[in-house]
């Protein structure tokens, strides 16, 4: 009797019975990682026919191994990828065994697209790192072990790949095998596993070979079908980042969103957050169709008992035990732009489906690559690894990292550019963040203004050194003095002999004068006091800081427009010269650069107008805004 082929549904209820383990091939560039997927692809006989076909066609036209089959190929799809010889996007690879399915993300090695790596870093459960043997553990390879541990990845596999170039040299494996295992002592670990491999001749990828009978540990594959693929988030406790409130009609509201950790079961009592209220889950839909339960990474929209005000960014959460709010953590970092980073520079957090503006309070230190020791830094460069402090708007709904990824990760958007600029990963909340409240005060600002018979205001007067902002300033407080008018000056010059005299002039300390300045002006802003403040603040992002802290009515930007060559022939302190000597570093106009204003509220041409004329000007400006 014939044996009955088995039907394709059969195979596809074999296939969902199977567990998933996701992972990550990442190393420095060259080492191998896309050759060693064409390899577990190739070997594994997940290739259909014709992709088989256009592999060996596009090997003899563009590949690098004569007539045999040039394997990276196979993931490097790009064609900038293959002229390069280089992985630049996330290649992302499906394939199954009689034992598994897997998903492999091969991670770009090259420097400049760290940030690839950390994205693909962020959902691995496993993470492959590969060291060529010739070259051994570089720079890179440490770097992306760390953000491997950062990222929560606990178990790790070591490929030493290209052992067939060092003869299969057994000194040369265990070498590297406890240069790394030294260096990842430090890092949280459970299980690292090195394996000698040749992706480009297939010894120890799926099948033994016969060049390695000193190694008795597994096959690479043997490693991946052994791993554990336990999801800690799957038995978290529940939580729903709210992506979209769906109102189609009076009669019904659902919140939809994807669970990022747990499991929800109709009937259960939930508490949203960050308001705190509790209420019960009346329906789970998914699709068209109702369900008892949904458990992560499922897409649902919830209905619940109860007619609760909820919008994007908040999260429905087991009732039991839900998440904190808090708007100051202390997080891990991996910078991801050439733009450098500094504290006290507004930016945009996003955090699941929550966007927030905020800024980083403190770079605590930075860690370096080579020995894991923690420096001191002023600033953030492109693939700094940091401990950082940072201070928000307003409290966010959020799980520490290390207890679920989904709530406890962000990102940080740079807010004029859009660009997406470092990854953080949550330890913990301030604990003064929950401790500190605003104490209530009886006499307002309004008060205070109907007291000193005037509407308090921030101009805010910028230029170049020797533009004339301070002579106009002081003479502008004198007008506005005369006319009974409340006023303080702060002085760039004046100010740095008192609350900003620990601070220099590098890019990091000038933003930091700015953002104290800010706060003392709104302060006084407060107090009812019309504001004048005389400084170059040469960046545009840090004069948007104080115009958003200060408040848009109450900010009026003052450009006090003179030409670098007319400030130089002024420069009664003989800066512009000691600076163009190289005496001065970082002096605005001459080795660091003046981003002057695209739309100030008021442009006086410091040219050919006399002090008095200018004091007019904003006389009769002042006059205009009440």
């Amino acid at each position: 009797m014939q044996q009955k082929t088995p039907s394709i549904s059969s195979y596809l209820d074999g296939l969902a019975g199977l567990d998933t383990l996701r992972f990550i091939t990442c190393g420095h560039v060259d080492d191998g990682k896309s050759t060693l997927i064409g390899r577990l692809l190739h070997d594994s006989q997940a290739l259909f026919d014709d992709q088989l076909a256009t592999l060996q066609s596009d090997s003899r036209r563009i590949g690098t191994q004569g007539e045999e089959i040039d394997f990276a190929l196979l993931v490097d799809g790009l064609a900038a990828e293959r002229e390069q010889g280089i992985t630049i996007d996330i290649a992302w690879r499906f394939f199954t065994t009689d034992k598994r399915r897997f998903i492999i993300a091969d991670a770009p090695g090259h420097q400049e697209y760290t940030r690839n790596m950390a994205t693909a870093a962020s959902t691995a459960m496993l993470a492959v790192i590969l060291v060529d043997a010739g070259a051994g553990i570089r720079e890179q390879t440490r770097r992306h072990a760390m953000i491997c541990n950062l990222m929560g990845i606990s178990q790790i596999i070591v490929a030493v790949n290209k052992i067939d170039s060092v003869g299969y040299d057994r000194t040369v494996f265990e070498r590297i095998e406890a240069e790394f295992d030294d260096f990842a002592s430090s890092l949280n670990f459970t299980s690292v596993t090195a394996i000698p491999i040749s992706a480009l001749k297939g010894d120890m990828v799926i099948s033994r070979g016969s060049s390695l009978d000193w190694y008795h540990g597994p096959t690479l594959m043997g490693a991946l079908e052994l791993a554990s693929t336990d999801d800690a988030s799957l038995h978290a406790p529940a939580r729903l980042p709210v992506q979209w409130v769906s109102r189609p009609d009076s009669g019904f509201r659902g919140y939809a969103g994807r669970i990022a950790a747990g499991e929800f079961s109709a009937g259960d009592h939930v508490r949203v957050l960050p308001s705190g209220m509790t209420t019960r889950i009346e329906a789970i839909r998914i699709g068209d169709s109702i369900r008892p339960s949904a458990r992560k990474d499922e897409s649902i929209m919830l209905t619940l008992a109860d007619d609760i005000s909820l919008s994007r960014g908040d999260v429905i959460a087991s009732a039991d035990n839900p998440p904190q709010v808090a708007d100051q953590f202390e997080a891990d970092l991996v910078w991801l732009t050439h733009t450098e980073g500094f504290a006290g520079r507004k930016v945009d957090f996003k955090f699941g489906t929550a966007k927030v503006s905020g800024s980083i309070s403190t770079i605590k230190h930075c860690i370096d690559i080579d020995t894991g020791q923690r420096l001191s830094a002023r600033s953030i460069s492109l693939n700094d690894i940091a401990c950082v402090t940072i201070s928000l708007g307003r409290g966010v709904v959020f799980d520490p990292y290390a207890a679920c990824r989904e709530t406890g990760g962000f990102i940080i958007i740079d807010r004029e550019t859009n660009e997406t600029i470092g990854a953080g990963m949550i330890r913990f909340a301030l604990r003064r963040a929950s401790n500190i409240h605003r104490q209530a005060v009886n006499i307002s600002r309004a008060d205070r203004e109907q007291l000193n018979e005037n509407r308090a205001r921030v101009y805010w007067f910028t230029g170049l050194s020797g533009s004339g902002k301070s002579t106009i300033a002081n003479a502008f407080e004198v007008a506005l003095n005369e006319r009974g008018i409340r006023t303080y000056l702060l002085d760039g010059d004046n100010i740095r002999h008192g609350l900003n005299r620990d601070l220099g002039f590098t890019d990091a300390d000038r933003i930091e004068n700015i953002r104290r300045i800010a706060e003392v002006a709104r302060l006084m802003l407060d107090a009812g006091l019309v504001v004048l403040t005389a400084f170059i603040s040469p960046f545009q992002q840090d004069r948007a800081m104080a115009r958003e802290l200060i408040g848009g009515d109450d900010f009026v930007e003052v450009f006090v427009d003179t030409p670098l060559a007319l400030c130089e022939e002024r420069d009664v302190k003989g800066l512009y010269k000691k600076a163009r000597a190289g005496e001065i570093p970082n002096f605005t106009g001459i080795s660091s650069p003046y981003e002057a204003p695209e739309n100030p509220e008021c442009r006086l041409s410091g040219e050919g107008k006399s002090i008095e004329d200018m004091v007019q000007a904003l006389i009769e400006m002042d006059a205009e805004r009440g």
